[in-house]
């Protein structure tokens, strides 16, 4: 059975140990830009030696934030920045990922340090709060609008192209969130969705939305690499989502090119009562695994080495995905692998102080992937962006592969372009 620091294979991509960081919403964007902060907050993780480090929720349209404050990916512009961050991460061994996000009813609200509440407009807010159903989460939250039919494509389209800017940023993994009571779980759940035409009332209603969503942005993500979906197993309400939904809806999804169910709880229902305690999601994460046959990544309350390693010796879940411990402790892998004695390579930077017998971090290997996103979204090289050949020192490859020409018609192109119609 495989432990805590042994490497994970997901199609062509190779992670360097089952650590990984899961996405935590930092509110410190302007317009979604990401900005130094992000930098040093992933950046510091990478050096911490995870073997993922994921982005935090990034939404793929404006109104889709849960504050004026979120990252974003829904245009170009925010693509630069990202390749900074996305860089550096590589360059120290970790991988790096996107978790796609739409807030839909828990959008335009404030920060989690500020009193709750929503954000007007003439603070940053907007009215376009949009759900399955006109029905607040909570008093203090927005009333959304019910999404159209043509509103329910825009947001399809709209988590396609995030995934191409996603893959023009070089992130190598991207995860939907359809978790946390956020757009994708509230049509999932026949709490939030009460919906009478294709997109509510039975589970394959219900699941539709995610499952268009899923195989868009597979459609758009290289082949190559993993695409993870967060869900939340379970509303911990009766006559709610469930984990026997949440198992069916994972073995649909890994027939449609889901390599790995990230999986959570909660977040839709206000007074739902949550049992937390130390690990107590996993349980959700091991069924799945051993009923929809898919990879499971566990999550909730994970904060020891042995605690984490028992959950991958025990095949619970084939990755611990850690949050509010990595805030505690961004060098938590390095920590945990002494604990445990287990072997996990340092920065060269930080050797000096490193176990006696300790190798040096080795970059994230790249160069496979380097044509991949000319061939299949048209995306020229960017000027200014070094490759990780060009990182190490090492003479840059010609790639054998043939150029798209520049009048070439991409599917996702047309996605983008059937939304604005």
């Amino acid at each position: 059975m495989a432990g805590l620091f042994d490497p994970l294979a997901i199609r062509d991509l190779k992670f360097a140990n089952r650590v990984f960081v899961s996405p935590m919403c930092q509110y410190s964007s302007q317009d979604g830009y990401a900005t130094d902060w992000h930098l040093v907050h992933l950046g510091s993780r990478a050096v911490g030696g995870a073997g993922l480090i994921f982005a935090e929720a990034t939404a793929v349209l404006p109104e889709g934030r849960i504050s004026p404050h979120d990252l974003g990916i829904w245009d170009d512009g925010h693509i630069e920045m990202l390749s900074r961050i996305v860089r550096f991460v590589h360059e120290q061994g970790s991988v790096a990922g996107m978790q796609l996000a739409h807030a839909g009813r828990k959008a335009s609200t404030r920060r989690p340090w500020e009193t709750p509440g929503t954000v007007p407009e003439n603070e940053g807010g907007w009215k376009k709060v949009v759900a399955p159903s006109a029905l607040q989460f909570a008093d203090n939250y927005p009333m959304p609008q019910a999404l159209t039919l043509d509103g329910i494509q825009e947001v399809v389209s709209a988590f396609a192209a995030a995934a191409r800017r996603a893959c023009q940023a070089e992130f190598r993994v991207v995860e939907i969130h359809a978790a946390h009571g956020y757009l994708i779980h509230e049509f999932l759940s026949p709490l939030s969705n009460k919906r009478e035409d294709d997109y509510g009332g039975s589970f394959e209603n219900r699941t539709r939305l995610c499952r268009e969503i899923v195989a868009a942005v597979r459609s758009a993500w290289p082949k190559e690499l993993p695409l993870f979906v967060r869900i939340s197993s379970t509303d911990w309400i009766d006559g709610g989502w469930d984990i026997e939904q949440s198992i069916k809806l994972a073995g649909q999804l890994k027939q449609v090119g889901v390599d790995l169910i990230d999986c959570s709880s909660g977040g839709n229902v206000a007074h739902a009562k949550i049992p937390v305690g130390p690990g107590y999601q996993t349980a959700f994460a091991q069924k799945i695994r051993r009923e929809a046959k898919i990879m499971t990544g566990a999550v909730g309350m994970i904060t020891s080495p042995v605690q984490a390693e028992h959950v991958i010796r025990t095949g619970q879940a084939d990755a611990v995905i850690i949050a509010r411990e990595f805030l505690r402790d961004p060098y938590w892998p390095l920590r945990a692998a002494r604990e445990l004695e287990q072997p996990i390579a340092w920065p060269v930077q930080y050797l000096r102080a490193a176990p006696k017998g300790a190798q040096p971090r080795v970059p994230v290997d790249l160069k496979s992937f380097e044509s991949c996103f000319e061939e299949q979204h048209g995306v020229p090289e960017r000027r200014g962006v070094r490759k990780q050949s060009e990182v190490r020192g090492e003479e840059p490859e010609k790639s054998s592969s043939k150029r798209p020409t520049p009048n070439v018609q991409h599917p996702i192109e047309e996605v983008e372009k059937g939304a604005a119609r």
